[in-house]
């Protein structure tokens, strides 16, 4: 009723000015936390394991939680879910704040990720509910764009705030954020769901979350027990089965959470597997050159969001563009030489030395930027056009798992070279050797995600969305 004002041109435009309030919240939080970790490790006495835990614990719930998230805004609503998912997420931010050691931020942080698991797939299948397929890439180009502005204001906002206030105050800020969200939710997002909905898949949600977090935790914690120790090997091959039965489940369940007849299209998992190798790459990428300017270039915590401005302001111009070009060329090159610049990123800052000043940085951020935003934006296009309509909260939902998925494995995956590099070296040269392999490893995947997009993606037809029952 609330959209009766509106005419049916307007209206899915202003739904998309919903989602993206949303969605804006969640991508401040991410960035805000990076610059803010050499203040929370001073403050809560934190070592690297725990700084480590900070970031994957959240991207590690948020990843495996996703799926449901994605069937359960297609089974009772995406609106609904997506406005539960902003009311924890709310809520957790404020505990976030209020907490005064490692672990009860640790778990603050993994309760924010559930509230974003929730909220996330929404954002995708509302939008694919809601605009015809060729005007998809367009919409997804804005989405991505209001992502990187959060990006973008995130850093500076949580360095002005953490170096002026406290870093409490960088999960502060997301409460009156949040009230604002659900309010323009309910105002202006009409309700869609999946009318074919059977039952929900807990086998499959538990075998998924044990296996994501077995993986994660021996890759973390290797370093600190040993990679041949019963702890850690036990872990990997805990995640080893539990992902493998995760797989059998899903091809035996008459309603799977995860329906693998998706990846029959080519470019559906060519889409998902650059995703997961993007965030591979450059998540813990993020984490450790946020750690590089404070802890070894001695920049402030402002000095540091402010550096990477360059590389989110060419994201959020570029991003829409790439998103167009995508409807009329097609996501198969973007995505390919997208990956391909990220690469020569990774390579370029991975040669930089404990004397680097930002006009040594800015090259690579520059590059980055242009890449990331090529890569990002047809790659969720690519993802949704594959996919009917009325499956796109789990079809959205794996693309964003992936991203999780491979920034939580990347973040932890990092940290493990960075540590096995340093061992035995002093201080800052221990850094900055585990730097440079870290960086170029990265770098390796990136190509590698490349060639992947290439071989797998394809101009397909874009298809007709399936007729979507829309409450009033």
């Amino acid at each position: 009723m609330a959209l009766a004002i509106f005419s049916e041109e307007r209206r899915k435009w202003w739904t998309l000015a919903a989602v993206s309030f949303g969605l804006f919240m969640i991508m401040l939080d991410n960035t805000v936390v990076n610059v803010a970790l050499p203040a929370i490790q001073e403050d809560l006495g934190a070592d690297l394991s725990e700084l480590q835990w900070i970031v994957t614990g959240y991207a590690l719930t948020f990843a495996a939680l996703m799926l449901i998230g994605g069937k359960l805004s297609d089974a009772y609503g995406r609106r609904l879910m997506f406005v539960i998912g902003i009311v924890v997420f709310t809520g957790a931010s404020l505990w976030c704040g209020l907490a005064d050691s490692g672990e009860m931020l640790i778990a603050a942080r993994v309760v924010q990720g559930a509230g974003a698991a929730l909220m996330n797939p929404a954002t995708l299948s509302i939008i694919a509910a809601t605009f015809p397929p060729q005007e998809r890439g367009m919409a997804i180009g804005i989405w991505a764009g209001v992502s990187a502005l959060a990006l973008a204001i995130g850093p500076l906002v949580g360095g002005l705030l953490t170096e002026h206030l406290s870093w409490h105050w960088i999960f502060f800020v997301n409460v009156p954020v949040g009230v604002v969200a659900i309010a323009a939710s309910f105002l202006l997002i009409t309700e869609s769901k999946d009318e074919t909905h059977e039952s929900l898949d807990i086998p499959g949600l538990a075998t998924s979350a044990l296996g994501l977090f077995a993986l994660t935790y021996g890759l973390i914690e290797a370093n600190g027990y040993g990679w041949t120790s019963a702890r850690i090997i036990g872990s990997f091959v805990v995640a080893a089965v539990s992902l493998a039965s995760f797989i059998v489940i899903e091809r035996r369940r008459r309603s799977p959470m995860l329906d693998l007849s998706l990846f029959r299209s080519g470019t559906y998992t060519g889409a998902n597997v650059t995703m997961l190798l993007v965030a591979l790459a450059m998540f813990g990428v993020f984490f450790f050159v946020s750690l590089y300017m404070q802890n070894v270039l001695g920049y402030s915590a402002v000095q540091a969001g402010a550096a990477f401005l360059p590389m989110t302001v060419l994201i959020i111009l570029v991003a829409p563009m790439a998103g167009k070009a995508s409807d009329r060329y097609g996501s198969r090159w973007l995505m390919t030489i997208g990956m391909v610049l990220l690469g020569v990123m990774l390579l370029y800052l991975s040669q930089l030395s404990t004397e680097a000043t930002f006009w040594n940085l800015l090259p690579g951020f520059v590059v980055g930027g242009i890449g990331m935003a090529m890569t990002m934006t047809p790659t969720a296009a690519a993802a949704t056009r594959a996919v009917p309509v009325q499956k796109a909260g789990v079809g959205s939902a794996v693309l964003n798992a992936m991203r999780q998925v491979g920034g939580s494995v990347g973040v932890a995956l990092m940290g493990a070279i960075v540590a096995h590099e340093a061992a035995g070296r002093p201080g800052v040269d221990g850094f900055m050797a585990g730097f440079e392999r870290a960086l170029f490893v990265a770098s390796l995947i990136a190509f590698a995600g490349a060639i992947v997009a290439f071989a797998l993606v394809r101009q397909e037809a874009t298809q007709e969305p399936a007729a979507v029952e829309l409450a009033a």
